[in-house]
């Protein structure tokens, strides 16, 4: 969906004089941290690496580190993610997930079921050059079992296009076998059919799924799996149906009860601000009874509420 983005590229953009403008926010006592927000986020990210250039060029100094010294917290974290390129963002995201030790599977699973193919081999590309390092090497050996090789399938960024009319009705009948129908389940059928076919294809699965055993996919898989496995599965089914509506719920359960999965929040919103943000306010309101914004204003403060209201970009209440 081209321009369902809340963050636009600016009109009459000129990099050195945002730069002058940045530089003048942090120079001097106290930060004016308003002013900081509100230029980068009515900038597009492709602006953004242009003003990183100006600033160099300017003042002989590295914007993000600069930001990184006058800015604090989760308000610093989201700032310097808006600065990242998008493909580079995902690649740190998932050194991060696997460095050390202990791995994230949450980011591992949001950013491989969610990405286009297309957008996967990019970031496997940028993880090479930043890391020197083979995601999929890395991907495996920090995981195991169904959940790793579902991972290393995605990874393939593969899957097949459009709607094999002639394979509908047999994928449903192998994923009622494999699941329903069985004592206990066969992971390796779920993994291969939900990995490598189309969402659109898939959609038309889950509907002949559906007439076939009753059951949605989702309540399959939260009957049949556990753990990694169901999450990961539970999110390419989700995506299948729609990315938007995915995202939607990230957020909601990033947001709700007590304490606040920040990390997620920030990735989501600023992963997804140039691409899908007015999509994902639209689900939100369709699946929960509130708007993203009031969401996010009751469950932030400061500055960072700002910046996150600014990438919201509007109340669908």
């Amino acid at each position: 969906m081209a321009g369902r983005g809340t963050v636009k590229s600016s009109a009459n953009f000129n990099a050195n004089a945002d730069a002058e403008v940045l530089h003048k926010a942090m120079k001097g006592l106290g930060t004016d941290e308003d002013a900081i927000s509100k230029l980068l986020i009515a900038r597009s990210n492709a602006q953004r690496q242009q003003i990183k250039a100006a600033y160099k060029t300017l003042f002989g100094k590295d914007l993000i580190h600069d930001l990184k010294g006058e800015l604090t917290g989760k308000f610093e974290t989201l700032i310097v993610a808006l600065m990242t390129a998008p493909i580079t963002y995902d690649a740190q995201t998932l050194h991060e997930a696997i460095k050390g030790a202990g791995t994230d599977e949450k980011s591992l699973v949001e950013i491989l079921a969610s990405r286009k193919p297309q957008q996967v081999k990019d970031i496997i590309a940028a993880y090479k050059q930043e890391y020197d390092h083979n995601l999929e090497e890395d991907v495996c050996h920090d995981t195991s079992g169904h959940f790793q090789r579902l991972l290393v399938i995605l990874l393939q960024a593969n899957r097949q296009t459009g709607i094999q009319q002639e394979l509908i009705e047999s994928d449903a009948q192998a994923l009622f076998k494999a699941g329903e129908q069985k004592f206990g389940t066969d992971e390796q059928t779920f993994v291969t059919i939900l990995g490598n076919r189309s969402n659109e294809h898939l959609r038309k699965v889950f509907d002949a799924y559906m007439k076939l055993s009753g059951y949605e996919m989702e309540e399959t898989i939260k009957r049949e799996t556990s753990g990694h496995l169901e999450s990961l599965l539970l999110a390419v089914v989700k995506c299948a149906r729609s990315v938007p509506a995915y995202f939607a719920d990230t957020l909601y359960h990033a947001m709700k009860g007590a304490g606040t999965d920040d990390q997620t929040l920030i990735r989501v919103m600023v992963t997804r601000s140039e691409a899908d943000m007015l999509d994902i306010r639209a689900e939100f309101r369709r699946l929960f009874a509130c708007s993203l914004h009031s969401m996010i204003k009751g469950d932030t403060s400061g500055h960072y509420r700002s910046a996150l209201l600014l990438l919201c970009g509007g109340d669908d209440a």
